[in-house]
């Protein structure tokens, strides 16, 4: 072992005897920990949810810097791919990461109309996806692969559990606007459904373009309906713009604004201001959890970055840690995509959103859903808890044969 020293000597000795017990060999153990071990992140790093990639690349180096940009004795290489939030670009540069890099695993997207064109291409070259972002509900549904996780949530966990809440809390009448595309829909129709069969009425319905800006028409109807609250699908910069429109347009203290939690999380929450205050949202993760893993991860992520972390670092941390525990499990070794499959099916570990498993059946993440609202505390402007959904699982059905 000419060259490596003490520590990767012992490392490597560890990984054989983990490796002995996986059915590998000692020499397969070292030509994969020879080789760097690539990822390639399909996030946007520009446009409308820029910073959401950005936030999901810092989450996972996170994890990589900490331990020493190496796992199981391989060097991590992140390859950067910017998606722009667009389909035939993300379609294009996924090609590139499967076809010229040959990355080890596939890290995004951002927008669901991405990750529903890269599915099938993902499928057919059985490269491992972890999905740290979209929400499309058929991907862990009737679209699923063996090959894709998802680390992050369905469409239907973040607005579900909040539609019977606010029914039993808020009031018995709602208008509900989103962004005009499969997210958009999904969430949106995810909340309707246990808003309605809670005894709830809807007054109305709006969806506005992607990267809108103005909101004075979809405002305009609330108004005009006056519901006891509106519910909303924005994230990112349209979100600031909606909750800032909202206030501005007089509907602030006339109706309960309330939306999945992207619409005043951690990522937009200060450029909305006290407009947001107020609003009531569900979502897997707020900065102002207690836990010990989540008070770990905001040091060392305030260190890395000089932010506190947000719902979507959060996501990039998990990814991360999703591929640190899988190759501890196979000694480095990437060669097999069906073992590393079947591997990551039963990781599991405490997370700073809480305890991090996979539903088996359909590779969809198991949430807890923290019930929000926004007020100024102890931990300043900010998302506090209001109660807990436990345990929520997708309850989509993924065929037993998925082509």
């Amino acid at each position: 072992m000419a060259g490596m020293s003490r520590r990767q000597v012992l490392r490597a000795g560890v990984a054989a005897g983990v490796s002995a017990a996986a059915g590998l060999s000692f020499p397969a153990v070292l030509r994969a920990q020879a080789k760097p071990l690539k990822i390639g992140l399909l996030l946007p790093y520009s446009k409308v949810y820029a910073v959401l990639g950005e936030s999901i690349t810092n989450g996972m180096r996170a994890i990589f810097e900490t331990e020493g940009n190496r796992v199981a004795g391989r060097p991590v290489e992140l390859l950067r791919e910017d998606d722009e939030v667009s389909a035939p670009v993300g379609l294009r540069k996924l090609r590139k990461l499967l076809s010229s890099d040959h990355v080890d695993f596939v890290v995004g997207p951002v927008s669901s109309a991405v990750a529903a064109a890269i599915r099938d291409p993902i499928h057919q070259a059985r490269v491992i996806l972890l999905n740290a972002n979209a929400g499309d509900n058929a991907l862990t549904r009737e679209r699923c692969s063996p090959y894709i996780f998802r680390t992050s949530f369905s469409n239907w966990q973040t607005s579900y559990g909040l539609g019977a809440w606010v029914k039993q809390h808020v009031g018995g009448t709602a208008y509900l606007t989103g962004s005009d595309y499969a997210a958009g829909y999904q969430i949106v129709g995810a909340f309707k459904e246990s808003f309605v069969a809670a005894g709830g009425t809807v007054l109305g319905e709006s969806y506005a373009k992607l990267g809108s800006t103005d909101y004075a028409a979809i405002l305009a109807k609330i108004g005009s309906a006056a519901p006891a609250l509106s519910f909303s699908f924005f994230a990112g910069t349209d979100a600031v713009h909606f909750v800032k429109q909202f206030a501005e347009f007089g509907l602030k203290g006339k109706v309960r604004l309330t939306g999945a939690g992207f619409l005043v999380s951690d990522d937009v929450i200060e450029s909305q201001g006290e407009a947001a205050v107020g609003a009531v949202t569900t979502l897997h993760y707020t900065r102002t959890l207690r836990s010990p893993q989540n008070l770990e991860f905001r040091k060392r992520y305030q260190a890395l970055t000089g932010r506190l972390p947000d719902v979507y670092a959060v996501q990039g941390h998990d990814t991360a840690r999703v591929i640190l525990e899988a190759l501890q499990k196979t000694g480095g070794d990437t060669a097999d995509p069906d073992r590393l499959a079947t591997v990551i099916r039963g990781i599991q570990f405490d997370s700073p959103r809480g305890r991090f498993r996979f539903d088996p059946a359909t590779h969809n993440v198991i949430n807890d859903m923290y019930v929000m609202e926004v007020r100024r505390g102890e931990e300043g402007l900010a998302n506090y808890v209001l109660a807990v959904v436990k345990d929520l699982k997708d309850p989509g059905h993924c065929p037993n044969t998925a082509t």
